[in-house]
């Protein structure tokens, strides 16, 4: 008898499910993830037609709402402490910006006062943050 040979096809992997999968999460992480550098805190900024400066390596972030509390890197400080603390960055100071994100309502004098502390901390580069108009 002459018995035919079934020829055995070898095994296949699809891939196109896998890539599908993969697909979708990165659909997904690119939608989760969030690009805003803005942090928590409700600072309205004032509208600035001036060119955007490039984002230093070393910065120290003051904020300073419209009710007048001062906040260190997202945390409330007082002046007095705010100062002590700008003090304690001694030769580090010179080469580090102070990034000062005041709220449009601010009292200018509030704003000065905390720009002459910086100076006096021994701030040279000082930049204030604006939202770009539109």
């Amino acid at each position: 008898m002459g018995f035919r040979r079934r020829h055995s096809e070898e095994p296949r992997v699809d891939l196109t499910p896998m890539v599908d999968v993969v697909f979708l999460l990165l659909i997904f992480f690119m939608i989760s993830t969030t690009f805003v550098e803005t942090s928590g805190l409700t600072i309205n900024l004032p509208k600035s037609s001036a060119q955007q400066i490039k984002k230093e390596q070393q910065e120290v972030r003051v904020y300073l709402r419209a009710d007048g509390g001062i906040f260190l890197e997202q945390q409330a400080i007082e002046l007095s402490d705010l100062i002590e603390k700008l003090q304690a960055y001694g030769d580090k100071a010179a080469e580090t910006t102070f990034l000062l994100m005041a709220d449009k309502d601010v009292k200018h004098g509030n704003v000065v006062q905390l720009m002459d502390s910086a100076k006096t901390a021994g701030f040279i580069k000082l930049a204030i943050a604006t939202e770009k108009k539109k």
